[in-house]
């Protein structure tokens, strides 16, 4: 599951407003089972460095001075700060110390985030994928409302625009699959993953969930493109994606959160199928996030670059096409 506060979710689930291209039936299975086999099983095991996982210490100011150069740096979870043709960007940002709708419970961070919000360029423009807690943060959005030099401009999906609002954030534009907005000689296009949404106990599926193609216009040189995924299922959504955008310079692909696969494969890829995804949009390189920050699922939170590094050998990839980083660590592409 995306975050606590989706869990209880699946006890009540409405007539969904929005669904996914090519599933059929329900996205998940019994959460009570989930629960009863993680309680008896003991699961998650810790990892076996004990959540100390090694933090590389961004260079704040290079990042606040950089316009020229393109380059990625995983701050944590989903969150990934993106420089491309001088803009900023932040996809799914999330500086708060629990993925849930209460202080005192849900998953808690086991890494601080990688470069203190206060050390942050300005933002220009912060992607959401959807609304589970882990990807849509209350207090963090509010933060990058209030920066100085005025709010970025929040690119959301169907049915977000109304939330942001009521917490008093206007500037928002809300997209449906296949739309695109532009800004600053990008292009932001909204594109469709295997997912689902829900914050409260009767929302589920009432707000839409995608993915984000950004490219640079036809003419531009050099052009530049990057992926972001989101949180998603293996699905042939990612072919359409790789037919209308592909190739990408970058592509930023989940690799944890799946197991049981009993449960999570319809909502969760696995490193195998990050692998499949790579392959599918054509990404040049790929850099795994949604893992070793907040612990949701069944596998040690340490496991996913173990078994991304595995599939990369299976496929024949060389691993520099698809890394895992240190949090903090950044690319440039």
């Amino acid at each position: 599951m995306a975050s606590y506060g989706c869990y209880h979710a699946y006890i009540s689930p409405p007539p969904p407003l929005y669904k996914n291209n090519y599933l059929q039936g329900d996205i998940g299975g019994s959460f009570l089972k989930w629960q009863w086999e993680r309680l008896t099983q003991g699961l998650p095991k810790p990892p076996a460095n004990g959540y100390h996982f090694p933090i590389v210490k961004a260079d704040a100011a290079w990042l606040q001075a950089n316009k020229e150069i393109s380059t990625a740096t995983w701050i944590g979870h989903a969150t990934v700060l993106v420089q491309m043709r001088g803009l900023n960007i932040l996809t799914d940002p999330i500086w708060s110390e629990r993925a849930s709708p209460f202080t005192f419970m849900g998953p808690q961070r086991k890494v601080p985030p990688a470069l203190a919000y206060a050390q942050l360029p300005h933002i220009d423009v912060v992607l959401i994928s959807h609304n589970h807690y882990d990807h849509l943060d209350k207090d963090t959005v509010l933060k990058l409302n209030q920066q100085a030099g005025g709010a970025p401009l929040f690119l959301v999906p169907l049915g977000i625009k109304q939330w942001m609002a009521d917490i008093g954030i206007t500037n928002v534009q809300e997209l449906g699959w296949w739309d695109k907005t532009d800004l600053g000689g990008l292009a932001f296009n909204f594109v469709p993953v295997q997912h689902w949404s829900a914050r409260t106990l009767n929302d589920r599926f009432q707000t839409l969930w995608g993915g984000w193609a950004v490219t640079t216009a036809a003419d531009a040189k050099p052009a530049k493109s990057f992926f972001f995924a989101g949180d998603t299922g293996f699905s042939k959504d990612f072919e359409d994606i790789g037919k209308r955008f592909a190739p990408f310079d970058l592509a930023l692909l989940p690799i944890g959160a799946y197991a049981p696969r009993w449960f999570m494969r319809a909502q969760h890829v696995d490193p195998g199928e990050a692998v499949k995804i790579h392959q599918n949009v054509h990404a040049q390189r790929s850099i795994g996030i949604h893992w070793g920050t907040f612990e949701l699922t069944d596998e040690a939170l340490d496991e996913p670059p173990r078994a991304l590094a595995e599939e990369l050998k299976k496929a024949h990839i060389p691993a520099a096409d698809f890394v895992a980083l240190e949090h903090g660590e950044m690319v440039r592409f």
